[in-house]
């Protein structure tokens, strides 16, 4: 097995693991992650980029305050926030390190990272240190799913059947034909919108493939024009809500979505891009032109 495949197994473990830490009274989260009422930025690059839209949307929606998600190195200067919270990783992506050393006695900044003594640690206030969820694959799966786990319990958003779903997803054989399609379309709504940016990363990282996530109801603005008879449109959450299946299907395209949690959902979207990889020789672990971290000189 390639260390993508591993690491992808051992996400239902790392999930309880980080709920446990999410929930500990006495444990680092409790000081590092933010409070309800306080105005937050949350911050990252890449995956983490798309974990922070997702933990944005949840926390504003369950009414802990106002929460924006920025590529770290498009945070806007200027802005009044009672907290900054940075995820990385690796701790050593450069975009990521500079925001926080500008930040730096000012505003309050936390950070997620996955590897103790990384260079965020000593830029930022406060630290959750997720090493279990640390991968040796170029390509991020335990690590981003592990990091949200954390923050939707910290918020206290629903996770009854995470970890069952997230076993159904690892033993379930992949549908049949997804592996043939010639396009990909992820889309969510709310917090799962951010999860679908993530599938498609995954399939374009692992597998090369043509993808793209939209928020559901943009689908017919635009994105519904590429939908056609080797096209897979894959939705994450509870359901399309707002788009009927005869405007994926009428086009020629698949309408897919198996209604598990939607970080359930994104195992099966990994194996798959897994499983495109190694029909086309592509090796996951180290996906053309990337690296594990950004570094910039």
């Amino acid at each position: 097995m390639s260390h993508t495949e591993t690491e992808i197994a051992s996400q239902p473990d790392c999930w309880r693991r980080a709920v446990e830490l999410a929930r500990d009274p006495d444990g680092p989260v409790r000081e590092a992650l933010p409070r309800p009422g306080e105005r937050v930025a949350v911050v990252g690059c890449g995956t983490s980029w798309f974990i922070a839209q997702a933990y944005a949307a949840l926390r504003e929606a369950g009414g802990q305050g106002e929460t924006d998600a920025f590529p770290a190195s498009e945070m806007p200067a200027g802005r009044a926030y009672d907290r900054v919270l940075a995820l990385s990783r690796s701790g050593t992506t450069t975009e990521v390190l500079d925001l926080l050393g500008r930040l730096r006695g000012g505003v309050p900044t936390s950070v997620i990272t996955a590897v103790p003594g990384s260079p965020v640690t000593g830029l930022a206030d406060a630290a959750v240190v997720l090493d279990f969820a640390d991968e040796r694959s170029v390509v991020q799966t335990r690590w981003a799913t592990s990091e949200l786990a954390l923050l939707r319990a910290h918020v206290g958003h629903g996770l009854e059947g995470l970890i069952e779903d997230g076993a159904a997803a690892l033993a379930a054989p992949l549908p049949d034909g997804l592996a043939e399609a010639g396009q990909f379309t992820f889309l969510g709504r709310g917090w799962t919108y951010g999860v679908a940016q993530e599938a498609a990363l995954k399939m374009r990282e692992a597998a090369g493939a043509w993808t793209e996530a939209y928020p559901v109801m943009e689908y017919r603005h635009g994105p519904i024009s590429v939908t056609g008879p080797r096209s897979v449109v894959w939705w994450l959450g509870e359901g399309p809500s707002g788009l009927a299946e005869e405007e994926v299907t009428g086009p020629g395209g698949r309408l897919v979505g198996y209604g598990r949690d939607p970080l359930a959902e994104l195992v099966l979207v990994q194996r798959l891009a897994v499983a495109i990889a190694g029909r086309y020789g592509l090796d996951p672990d180290q996906p053309r032109n990337l690296t594990r971290s950004v570094i910039l000189g």
